[in-house]
């Protein structure tokens, strides 16, 4: 009969179960830190958030005010007898995993402890010297504060990292990728931190970062207006014209049409639907804002009584073709057009008597002059 010890593992082995392994001191360094980390449990609560106009300190502020200088070489033999605070400062703008490891990177630059503080810059610095942003300051500073790796949020903090702010954070090392940053007007906004020993450098993640998921949007642009427009968000709120809002929607109903029809249908549905973006496309360029026919309406109404001229000028030439001689308007015998050099198909009807070449008229005509 065996007993229920050896019952409870043969069930541990047929479950796949194992026992948590003690820690040996040879799984060690000489720093005492493990070569096989275990995993660590994420904080309970989110990270300090530090705003300039608050009174308040955090605890490891409070203790800072005299806080023994710590070399860059003693921070990496792991000599330093209190924990590191490394500064890492961005904008933080869609946060991603990227972000998050370059955090961790910075949370674990040295074998002892690390107190990570997040600088993040507000909108106005952040508008002026890179760009608008997706996500406001207030969303980005939340963002930071539940990052595992973070124990202090900065608000408000300075696009170059000066000493006056290193001092008052007390900050032994300045944390980002080794790659210089130009902005400001300055080659690289780190070369004071860098001349001051206190830089430590992390490396990027490759194949993300913000603009990389910015362009992603933008490339699937149709795909994300019709899921929202679907969602119920407003062309308004989406800052899209009422014809894409149109287009999106007859799109969005043909494809529920398309999942109900059989594989012929769907290829014949298809090709209409080929037929009608011609169709909107031709529409579009005929009564669209640079239409053609708002550009012929947009030449004034010099060049519409020009060709009414015109049309007026053809109906005389026409008239006088119909009828020479008798019934012509004397009034409109004006237009230079109808002159004999510029208009030789049609005689000139003068309004002056005729005169006769009769000689017993007893006018001379000049053919009897004397040579």
């Amino acid at each position: 009969m065996s007993s229920p010890k050896s019952s409870s593992c043969e069930a541990r082995k047929q479950n796949g179960s194992r026992k948590r392994k003690r820690p040996d001191p040879q799984d060690s360094d000489l720093n005492g830190r493990a070569k096989s980390k275990a995993i660590r449990v994420s904080p309970r609560e989110p990270a300090f958030l530090f705003e300039p106009d608050l009174t308040i300190s955090s605890p490891e502020e409070q203790v800072s005010d005299n806080l023994e200088p710590i070399t860059l070489q003693d921070a990496k033999d792991g000599k330093a007898t209190r924990p590191i605070r490394v500064y890492a400062d961005g904008v933080y703008d869609v946060y991603h995993f990227g972000h998050a490891r370059a955090l961790m990177q910075a949370k674990q630059a040295f074998p002892t402890e690390v107190y990570l503080m997040v600088g993040v810059s507000n909108d106005e610095l952040t508008h002026k010297y890179k760009g608008f942003t997706v996500m406001t300051e207030d969303e980005r500073y939340e963002s930071l504060r539940h990052c595992r790796y973070v124990d202090e949020v900065i608000c408000d903090a300075p696009w170059e990292v000066t000493p006056d702010f290193i001092e008052l954070h007390k900050i032994d090392f300045v944390a980002h990728d080794d790659l210089p940053y130009k902005s400001a007007g300055a080659d690289d906004i780190y070369k004071e931190v860098k001349a001051m020993g206190k830089f430590v450098a992390t490396q990027r993640t490759e194949g993300i970062s913000t603009s990389d998921l910015i362009a992603r949007v933008v490339k699937d642009y149709d795909v994300y207006v019709r899921r929202n427009l679907a969602r119920g968000y407003t062309a308004k709120e989406l800052n899209v014209s009422f014809i894409k809002e149109k287009e999106v929607q007859v799109r969005q109903k043909m494809d529920e049409i398309k999942g109900k029809l059989t594989d012929k249908s769907q290829e014949v549905l298809q090709k209409w639907e080929e037929k009608s973006r011609d169709f909107i496309g031709s529409f579009i360029d005929m009564f669209g804002r640079d239409g053609r026919l708002n550009q012929l309406f947009g030449k004034g109404k010099d060049t519409i009584f020009d060709a009414g001229a015109r049309i007026k000028g053809a109906g005389v030439r026409i008239k006088r073709a119909l009828s020479p001689g008798r019934n012509i308007d004397p009034v409109l015998d004006v237009s230079p057009s109808c002159s004999p050099s510029s208009s030789p198909k049609f005689p000139h009807l003068s309004l002056q008597p005729e005169i006769s070449d009769d000689e017993d008229d007893g006018i001379d005509d000049g053919s009897n002059m004397p040579i």
